[in-house]
């Protein structure tokens, strides 16, 4: 609720993914987010790619720059980064 109404408000939404299964069942939702309006995504990556091959994790040290970023209605590259 808290996401909507800061929405509603025309307020840049960042959000920092992290989820066991990013590159699978979460993958198309992940996708769908970027086509909204004032969401942004931290900056997020692999962090484990032999052990946990469909994990994600947000770049929870580059979130500060996200915020900037998003205040200035950009979203930060690189959004995913490799091992």
């Amino acid at each position: 609720m808290a996401a909507k109404s800061h929405l509603r408000n025309s307020s840049p939404l960042v959000i920092a993914v992290s989820t066991n299964d990013g590159l699978s069942g979460s993958a198309k939702n992940i996708g769908a987010l970027l086509n909204y309006r004032n969401i942004y995504l931290a900056p997020f990556g692999q962090d484990d790619s032999d052990g946990k091959p469909r994990s994600l994790v947000a770049d929870f040290e580059r979130l500060p720059e996200a915020v900037s970023a998003a205040l200035d209605g950009v979203q930060l590259q690189p959004m995913l980064y490799g091992d």
